[in-house]
């Protein structure tokens, strides 16, 4: 079947480009490809479903347009689609006088990506303001975070994308995708499909459906495994809202926190540890060609020299429930190990180079008949529709 643009992946980012380009031209024919049985499994349906800020990224970064733009088209999507959301607010925390530079710059960074209303918190008694429970000597109380299900956000993603007219074909991996003059053969478990255009949207395996399109990637993947803790009902009332550290500049990775649930509820988490599949949200799941993909990366040996004993401590903590007790403690001391309850876990899709750099930004690699979209970690469900309308500008330019 022929259509003018197929997107491969049917995450938040693969649905929210489709609504765009659906809004920008609805006479435009879209097909959705998705190897699994339901949208949003995976990174959109795994995370700790946060509506970010943008305070963390560098003012004029991709991750700071997207992020501040897609904040409000998504509350505003919500809005029309009666999903539910909590703008609840967070605070983030400095425990230590070292990590006071850092969090200056966080607040800094705040400022200049237009967020109104921060607050900087000067001593505990201001940061108990907000957290009672709470431990620290400084801080920053973001008004604009809020919570929302990222899995009801992408199933009415699909919803509208069928309404308007888009194709949504699920239970589809894709094999394979020949490049000629003038359009795109895409062949998949169950058939083939051609169109003028691919987009490229596939998350944890973006790297290889884009090294079927370009010889130009010059990324690899490294799927990274987030585990959480769930507070035991009798002791949600120590959290309020979401607490964050102050996160290690030289680390992709916001460190342990505690986050309020849609749901109901308070997770508590993740760390960070490398995943011996790309879809590995159990210690158990090993795909031994993929974690020697892994290994074979020379950016990921140049990883493990660099933060070896960073990677140690996430391992520890992995398989130490006291000692990611103790990490949570450096936030809240009260909290004790039989508070805690095993909860979910996500697999992050981090694409690093060559040279062993963890790429920080949103990474689109443009191709004549492919846009690949390389490097969509968190904030990605945040900025969903603003990826999606970056995208669609690009993609429509093509037609």
């Amino acid at each position: 079947m022929k259509y003018d643009i197929i997107i491969i992946g049917g995450g938040a980012v693969g649905l929210g480009t489709a609504v765009r380009l659906l809004h920008k031209d609805p006479s435009c024919k879209i097909l959705v490809l998705e190897k699994e049985t339901a949208v949003g499994r995976h990174q959109t349906g795994n995370n700790s479903n946060v509506i970010h800020s943008g305070i963390y990224y560098k003012p004029g970064s991709l991750k700071a347009r997207n992020c501040i733009r897609g904040y409000n088209m998504l509350l505003d999507f919500c809005r029309e689609q009666e999903i539910d959301f909590d703008i609840c607010g967070k605070i983030i925390v400095a425990t230590d006088s070292h990590e006071l530079p850092e969090l200056d710059k966080i607040y800094d960074r705040g400022q200049q990506n237009g967020l109104k209303g921060l607050r900087r918190l000067n001593s505990s008694s201001e940061l108990k303001e907000y957290e009672p429970h709470v431990a620290g000597i400084a801080g920053i109380h973001v008004p604009q975070t809020g919570i929302v299900d990222y899995t009801k956000v992408a199933a009415k993603y699909a919803d509208v994308i069928q309404k308007q007219g888009g194709t949504i074909r699920l239970g589809e991996k894709v094999r394979d995708i020949h490049i000629s003059a003038n359009q795109a053969e895409v062949i998949t478990t169950s058939g083939t499909y051609t169109g003028k255009l691919v987009i490229n949207c596939a998350g944890l395996y973006s790297d290889k459906i884009a090294a079927l399109t370009s010889t130009k990637v010059d990324v690899r993947i490294i799927p990274f495994r987030g585990e959480y803790y769930k507070l035991k009902k009798e002791r949600e009332s120590l959290v309020k809202t979401l607490i964050y550290p102050v996160p290690d500049p030289s680390f992709p990775f916001l460190g342990v926190h505690f986050t309020t649930m849609p749901g109901g509820g308070v997770e508590c988490g993740p760390n960070a540890v490398l995943a011996f599949r790309r879809e590995g949200y159990k210690k158990s799941d090993v795909s031994l060609s993929e974690f020697a993909e892994t290994l074979a990366w020379p950016g990921f040996r140049k990883i493990v020299s660099k933060y070896w004993r960073t990677g140690m401590g996430e391992m520890y903590r992995s398989y130490s429930k006291a000692a990611f007790t103790k990490a949570l403690q450096k936030l809240m001391p009260e909290i004790r190990e039989q508070d805690l309850e095993p909860g979910g876990a996500g697999v992050r899709a981090q694409a690093c180079d060559r040279n062993g750099a963890l790429v920080d930004d949103f990474l689109i690699l443009e191709e004549k008949l492919a846009i690949n979209i390389c490097n969509a970690p968190s904030p990605a469900a945040t900025s969903s529709l603003s990826i999606g309308e970056t995208v669609a500008d690009l993609a429509l330019k093509r037609l």
